[in-house]
């Protein structure tokens, strides 16, 4: 080999390295975004803001999810559109307040029921239909709750393939209702009626883990919105019992192992480095059933911090920034514009979306910080707090007691002790202002707003029987 040649071979190589380099490390010496990333999106439901370890849980034993925390960031000032489940779980999927979308509540009560002539309208567009329009396989697994007549089911709203149950575990037999055996349904057929709920944790884990096995060649999403720690609490027999947190505390450690074996098969399969995985709950913890919220106020069905500020973690290896506590307010509805914008989808253009792009959050760009002017809390139809930046204005009612207008600064009182309006009336002007434009736009009680979509109805509700076999 001539000495030219060689250093022609030199050079090809180097060129070759470098350009391998600018591929691995992006344009500005940043670790490049892998395209259209596989997101898994887990749901807990009822779990508190203090229930788990990274949070200052002392009860429950939560290692796995540490480790997620660890690995990832630890989204502190994340919230949910309601703090019950049927409104939140619809604002999370759509990018929606609960009032845009008319998901506030159920037809006959503050969620959906069984039969309920009330659903998810099938117009509105859900991530998974977002995702699937750019090559994604969908999957749903675990509690659904926006709708269990047909055209409400996840199946019709985006997801190829469902497992779970279409409402709360609490909605089965009872005396007084006409409602039937909780069912356990696999697309659109009841395949179980009641469901033995002590296995549900173990088996949405398991359909979940076949999933991501099915679909490791091509992106996914995977949405597993667990039935636990809601009431009535349910674990395994390798759990039951062994929590120092009681019942409760067992189901939270069996999330917690579901979440650990989701971890571990992306790990095995070597796609952990393209994938978003995101855990977080459906809204605060319950009170009297074991959970804790914390350092916060109140608890589910309020709008105090307790009710809709909830545990979030995100991890994606080489994207997410490990050992990170990210303050910044972000929401669940965020959740759609930031699939679409690593998924290279469309937000919808004909249709208002509330949520935000938190690319630039989650990678931690220099200057990121929360895309929101105002977040606001509504219970039900009610408009009844406002967040903007570090304060928080309390204006409604709550828990059916008179409330006057309340001032919290939330960067020093997270607990909403301190009531700041007095001294800052100037914050409560500016606060009540900005819920004027909500109440114009989203409305409020019986006022509706400018910018409200319908829900889907149903003229003759049924329930699905059981499948033969």
């Amino acid at each position: 080999m001539t000495r030219q040649t060689l250093l022609v071979l030199t050079l090809v190589h180097v060129i070759a390295v470098c350009c391998l380099a600018r591929t691995v490390t992006g344009a500005k010496g940043q670790p490049a975004r892998p395209a259209r990333p596989n997101i898994v999106l887990i749901l807990a439901d009822d779990m508190g803001y203090g229930d788990l370890g990274c949070f200052g849980s002392t009860r429950h034993r939560t290692p796995n999810l540490d480790t997620v925390a660890a690995a990832g960031t630890k989204f502190t000032s994340f919230y949910v559109a309601a703090p019950v489940c049927t409104a939140s779980r619809a604002a999370l999927l759509t990018g929606c307040y609960p009032r845009r979308v008319n998901m506030d509540t159920g037809s006959t009560f503050l969620v959906v029921r069984p039969g309920d002539r009330k659903g998810l309208h099938p117009d509105e567009i859900t991530i998974a239909e977002l995702l699937k329009g750019r090559g994604y396989a969908t999957g749903c697994v675990g509690k659904w709750h926006l709708g269990d007549q047909p055209p409400f089911l996840p199946t019709r709203q985006g997801f190829d393939s469902y497992f779970g149950i279409p409402y709360s575990n609490d909605m089965g037999v009872r005396k007084g209702k006409n409602w039937p055996p909780l069912p356990l349904m696999r697309g659109e057929r009841v395949i179980e009626a009641p469901v033995d709920q002590d296995t549900l944790t173990r088996r949405y884990t398991e359909a979940a883990v076949e999933f991501i096995r099915t679909h490791r060649d091509r992106p996914f999403f995977l949405y597993l919105p667990h039935t636990f720690p809601h009431d009535p609490l349910h674990a395994g027999p390798r759990f039951r019992g062994k929590s120092p947190g009681g019942i409760y505390g067992d189901a939270i450690e069996e999330i917690d192992w579901s979440t650990g074996e989701i971890m571990a098969e992306l790990r095995r399969l070597k796609i952990a480095r393209r994938t978003l995985v995101v855990f977080t709950s459906d809204n605060g913890a319950a009170p009297n059933y074991g959970g804790t919220n914390g350092p916060l106020r109140g608890h589910k069905g309020s709008t105090w911090e307790g009710g809709m500020r909830v545990p979030c973690l995100m991890v994606w290896p080489g994207t997410i920034p490990a050992g990170r506590v990210c303050p910044e307010l972000a929401t669940a509805m965020d959740l759609l514009p930031t699939c679409a914008a690593l998924a290279g989808a469309e937000v919808p253009g004909d249709r208002i979306i509330d949520g935000r792009d938190l690319s630039a959050l989650l990678r931690a760009d220099p200057g990121a910080g929360s895309p929101h002017e105002a977040f606001y809390y509504y219970r039900g139809p009610n408009l009844q707090a406002i967040r903007a930046g570090r304060w928080k204005l309390h204006f409604s009612r709550e828990d059916r007691r008179p409330v006057p207008d309340v001032l919290f600064d939330l960067r020093v009182d997270i607990g909403e002790t301190c009531d700041q309006s007095a001294a800052q009336p100037d914050v409560v002007a500016q606060l009540a202002a900005l819920a004027e434009k909500a109440r114009r736009d989203l409305g409020d009680g019986s006022m509706a707003g400018r910018n409200q979509r319908p829900a889907g109805y149903v003229q003759s509700p049924t329930f699905q029987k059981l499948e033969s076999r």
